[in-house]
Parts: C-alpha cells; structure tokens; sequence
C-alpha cells in the first residue's frame, strides 16, 4: 500500500520522511519510550535513520506496519509516532510513543482513535489488539480512552531488549466504535 495521511480536528496522521529523522531522534532519547517501547537502548542516529529510511517504507510496501508521524494539523513538531502491525487475517495491533512534551493533552488518544476507524473502515479489520508491558500505566490509560477492552495479562507475552515480559493486553472492535464488522462475528455462548 502507498502511504496515506489521516487528519483529525487537531491531528495529521502522515508517513515518515528523511526530514524526521532529527525528531523521531530527540523524542527517543526519552528514557521512558527506551524503557517501555521495543526501540533501541541507547537510541542512535543510525537507529531513527534505519526507522525512517527502511522500516516505515519496507512496512508499507509490504502492508506488514503502517507507521504514522502524528504532527499538529496545522504543522508543527512531530508530536508521536503510531504503527498499525500485522497480526494475521483482518488483525492489527497498535503501538505508539510520545515525545515527552506534547504529553496530558489527548494527543495519542485522538491519534489511536483516528487509527482504529481507518483500520476498520479501510482496512477491513475485524479486530485491533493493544499489548503493553504491565506497568506502562500511560499506555494503558490512553488504550482505556480510545476505548479498548481490556482483557487481562499475557504472561510473557512481550519480548523486548532480550527479556520476555508480562504483558497488558486489549482490544477493540469495530462494534465499540459504532462501526459495522466486516465479518460476522459469532458471539460466544454463555
């Protein structure tokens, strides 16, 4: 798939570029985003090099990750960064970062939602699926009000920097956001 933009009232949704890459390297020196996300530690120019220069376009020609800059929708500095991976037929999973200062305003709430209605809309998703290590209450808190359900914790369920992890994980439906699923779906029996 080509690249797309997504905007909302106050957010755009748009691929990464070269021009990023100073950004996305300043926002990942954050040790917060080192210790809770599966970038790298520590975090290098040649790291956001490869990010911007060979995942994110790798990811859309192979329709493997959909990476998204998420940046002011007037312009402005790239304010976080959120992916929509491949998880087998009619799933994705979502992960993001935040630069440190453009945190408690919404931001990524916004974004995910933003995300999630493209997926469901365009993408034919049946299911969007959110893991985070347990204890990443940020992370946690933005996927409680994007409207993800949470489902409980998988134990080892995230590798990151050589450990496995126990990991948070959620769900959203295209029924939770109002949206028609594109399978049927059997409900289980009770």
């Amino acid at each position: 798939m080509e690249p797309i933009t997504l905007t909302t009232e106050r957010l755009r949704l748009r691929s990464f570029t070269p021009q990023d890459l100073a950004a996305v390297h300043a926002a990942c020196q954050d040790p917060a985003i080192q210790r809770w996300t599966v970038v790298p530690s520590p975090y290098t120019h040649e790291d956001a090099g490869f990010f911007v220069n060979r995942l994110v376009p790798e990811g859309w020609s192979t329709d493997r990750e959909y990476a998204f800059a998420v940046e002011p929708v007037q312009g402005g500095p790239l304010i976080a960064a959120l992916g929509l991976t491949s998880r087998g037929e009619g799933v994705r999973e979502v992960g993001f970062w935040m630069a440190a200062e453009h945190r408690g305003h919404g931001y990524m709430t916004e974004a995910v939602r933003a995300a999630a209605h493209w997926a469901f809309t365009a993408l034919g998703v049946h299911r969007l699926v959110w893991r985070a290590e347990v204890g990443n209450g940020p992370s946690r808190a933005v996927a409680e009000r994007a409207g993800f359900t949470l489902e409980g914790v998988e134990r080892a369920g995230l590798l990151n920097k050589g450990t496995v992890r126990d990991a948070w994980t959620g769900s959203l439906l295209p029924s939770d956001m109002g949206l028609p699923t594109p399978t049927p779906a059997l409900p289980a029996r009770v």
